[in-house]
């Protein structure tokens, strides 16, 4: 198996799919967008600021009330107009791009999307049995992002350092379950478990890990991501963000 490589930390007037942006930041990097024709829509609660001439609104998304995120309901945002706009999370790590040539997608684990150019379709599915970051096989959320008819490109936050690793066709890597982010459609997913035994005391536990394999790129982040407050996969978390209060308002 190949050498997981950094990924590059930063950007500086990249354009695509009818933006340009920008990556900038070690601890708690940010991301900034420059809006003209082509609108971008992300998550309520990782808007930092925006120029006055951005206008945001609610993006209509099927079935998308039905996930939550942090014991919330997902409120996927979007902005319009010409002007900047800047994303981030709240945790040290590290904002990249993914590229999407038409027909091309790309599946993401949960907790890890930033933003997104209109032009990404989306979509999302819970797939069950599969190990998680509580340890358990009961399933994550993954989000699957699609450029259909024109190039997209698709923000995602890892937590610590950012690392992808390329495999051929049949080749295996095993990570930790918090610490994949991205993953190529064609990549297979599973779950491995061992158990632990102790000569003195017997039996002392289970490891699990996901097993990959290719062909296809793997995202991994050095950081597990376990959401705050989390008991048993359960969490709850106030709103954040400028549009903190809108989740107020639909949940009563």
């Amino acid at each position: 198996m190949p050498i997981p490589v950094l990924v590059p930390t930063a950007a500086r007037d990249a354009s695509d799919a009818g933006v340009t942006y920008h990556i900038q930041g070690e601890l708690v990097p940010v991301l900034s967008v420059e809006l003209k024709a082509t609108s971008v829509y992300f998550e309520h609660h990782v808007l930092l600021w925006k120029d006055t001439s951005v206008e945001i609104g609610l993006k209509a998304l099927s079935g998308a009330f039905k996930r939550l995120i942090a014991g919330l309901p997902i409120l996927m945002t979007e902005a319009r107009g010409l002007g900047s706009i800047a994303f981030s999370r709240d945790g040290a790590g590290h904002i990249f791009p993914i590229h999407l040539a038409p027909g091309q997608s790309i599946d993401v684990r949960e907790h890890q999307f930033l933003a997104a150019t209109d032009s990404a379709q989306y979509s999302f599915a819970m797939v069950k049995g599969v190990a998680n970051i509580f340890l358990s096989g009961t399933g994550l959320w993954v989000d699957t992002f699609a450029a259909r008819s024109a190039p997209a490109v698709v923000w995602l936050h890892g937590y610590g350092n950012v690392f992808e690793v390329e495999l051929a066709p049949g080749e295996q890597i095993d990570i930790e379950p918090g610490a994949w982010i991205y993953k190529d459609p064609g990549v297979r997913m599973e779950t491995q478990f061992q158990g632990l035994r102790s000569g003195l005391f017997g039996s002392a536990g289970r490891l699990f890990w996901n097993r990959f394999t290719g062909p296809g790129r793997i995202g991994l982040q050095s950081m597990s991501y376990i959401p705050p407050g989390s008991e048993g996969g359960t969490t709850k978390s106030a709103a954040g963000g400028l549009l903190g209060a809108a989740v107020d308002m639909l949940g009563g």
